[in-house]
């Protein structure tokens, strides 16, 4: 991969490869279940935010409606599962989500700790929503190509509130140089994970 950044949708430096979509239309039960706990894991990780940072009041002020949206994402995709006689099923491993975790720096100040965590959230929703945005072009389920459009404009909000926040506590340029990094990072982790149609990432 070249290391050349690009300005792709909202950064994303390597597109999601065109056979996942595919794929993902042939296992649409799993991947509605991998989404449901994807949203669930969102609400749970803004509450968190909210509860290790309760002190900062823009934070705290920008998080509350966004762990409302999440879960009502959540609720939906559980109704969208009854529709179709599928259950919910347990939780996977989500082995991006872990991968990205070993982009985190570790150390420095409170305010510094913060931004990692906001900006390993905006890039799981700026992925989401490029992989929404590909739900709704390709699959064939009417209904579902409305709800991923939908989703894919709710991400899209989430990503820029998680990105307005990072600058509200450091610097632009940390931050901007700091995002490039993780979207640098993301790339290779995208690359090396297989392509999987019962996985939303």
């Amino acid at each position: 991969m070249e290391t050349e950044f690009k300005n792709n949708m909202l950064g994303l430096q390597l597109p999601t490869d065109p056979r996942w979509v595919n794929i993902a239309q042939m296992n649409i039960e799993d991947i509605l279940v991998d989404h449901a706990y994807c949203e669930q894991k969102a609400a749970s990780s803004c509450i968190s935010l909210i509860v290790q940072y309760p002190e900062k009041e823009a934070l705290v002020e920008m998080m509350t409606p966004v762990v409302a949206e999440e879960w009502s994402h959540f609720e939906r995709v559980i109704e969208h599962l009854k529709k179709r006689g599928m259950a919910l099923g347990k939780m996977r491993k989500d082995e991006y989500v872990i991968k990205l975790s070993g982009i985190l720096k570790k150390g420095g100040s409170r305010e510094a700790q913060l931004v990692e965590k906001l900006l390993m959230n905006a890039l799981i929703e700026a992925r989401s929503c490029e992989r929404f945005k590909l739900l709704h072009e390709e699959i064939e389920d009417e209904e579902l190509q409305k709800f991923y459009y939908e989703l894919m404009v709710s991400e899209a909000g989430h990503y820029k509130n998680f990105i307005s926040l990072a600058k509200e506590y450091m610097p632009e340029d940390y931050v901007r140089d700091r995002w490039k990094e993780f979207l640098l990072e993301e790339a290779k982790i995208l690359q090396s994970l297989e392509v999987r149609g019962d996985r939303m990432h």
